[in-house]
């Protein structure tokens, strides 16, 4: 295994571990749930928007290793992002996984999303480092607002 894979696993296994942004908050503008019936992972994604940026994104629930770091460094990644950013970085990262494993990678324009390129190799978890970024999406893209 190759130095730059193995620190990209511990990236994710830490993220994992010690997930950023984890837990429900008081109070949130936006709230949509991510479920993948395959494998039972399910979050909820929590955020404030302040005019067109993410002022707070939070997660709860549970899900594998990859599921769960994505949900952590995407949130990290997105707060204090407008809409727009976070939808490129969505298509960065969808674009990423769903890419040809034979073809490199702009390792620059991905930044941190690049310790997921290694589940490219595998199919099956493409679908759990997606769900909360198609969560995010939905938060952002559908009306999500919280009914008082």
């Amino acid at each position: 295994m190759s130095a730059t894979r193995s620190l990209y696993e511990q990236v994710i296994l830490d993220h994992n571990r010690n997930p950023r942004n984890y837990g429900e908050p008081a109070e949130s503008q936006l709230q949509v749930e991510g479920v993948n019936p395959l494998c039972g992972d399910a979050f909820i994604l929590f955020a404030n928007l302040d005019g067109d940026t993410l002022s707070d994104i939070r997660f709860s629930g549970h899900g594998c290793a990859i599921s769960k770091a994505s949900a952590s460094l995407m949130t990290t990644l997105v707060k204090g992002q407008s809409k727009e950013e976070a939808l490129r970085l969505f298509h960065l990262f969808h674009d990423m996984l769903q890419s040809d494993i034979q073809i490199p990678l702009d390792e620059e324009a991905l930044g941190k999303l690049m310790v997921f390129a290694g589940v490219r190799e595998y199919p099956m978890r493409i679908k759990c480092a997606m769900l909360p970024w198609h969560a995010l999406h939905e938060l952002l893209y559908k009306d999500t607002t919280i009914q008082a």
